[in-house]
């Protein structure tokens, strides 16, 4: 059976049941912990996986949501708390700190980190490099301990996407 197959009918023969196992494309690298995280974000409570592979479609196994919740799991992206004989998952991060997690495991396997960020921050838009300085500028400031710091919109809190930045909990400076 050729790799872009799936043999519909179960026997492993050859026979005319194969299809595509994704017509026209694959999922891109962390789309499917995105989907599945972003179902659990929806979830009014800790959920089963069987109610996230639902939210998904109902099309993937079992084993594979299950799969991909335990990652998620090993990243720090979900909880799990045991219900009966299974677990029960929340969400504990959001996509973009799903995606921090991978830029630092990146940024991890490098032998010259220094050498990979100036990389990185030369290759950046003119945009994303002012919002990258202003927020290395807030945190130090919140580092130091500077709560007066008011931001563009006059706001105290630093708030990134719509949601507080209290992502480091209490800490030397910083109110718990």
């Amino acid at each position: 059976m050729e790799r872009d197959e799936v043999d519909k009918g179960g026997n492993g023969d050859r026979g005319d049941r194969k299809q595509p196992a994704v017509p026209g494309r694959r999922r891109g690298q962390g789309e499917l912990e995105a989907q599945v995280l972003s179902a659990l974000q929806t979830a009014p409570e800790p959920v089963p996986a069987g109610w996230v592979r639902e939210r998904l479609g109902g099309t993937l196994a079992y084993t594979t949501v299950v799969t991909i919740l335990t990652r998620l799991q090993a990243k720090g992206a979900v909880t799990r708390q045991r219900a009966g004989r299974s677990f029960a998952w929340t969400a504990a991060a959001d996509e973009a700190g799903l995606a921090a997690h991978r830029m630092r495991r990146v940024l991890d396997s490098e032998a010259d980190r220094g050498a990979v960020l100036a990389s990185f921050v030369s290759g950046l838009p003119p945009g994303d490099e002012e919002l990258l300085r202003r927020l290395l500028q807030e945190t130090a400031e919140d580092e130091r301990g500077d709560r007066g710091h008011r931001d563009d919109r006059g706001d105290h809190d630093h708030d990134h996407g719509g949601r507080r930045d209290d992502r480091r909990g209490p800490g030397p400076g910083r109110a718990g």
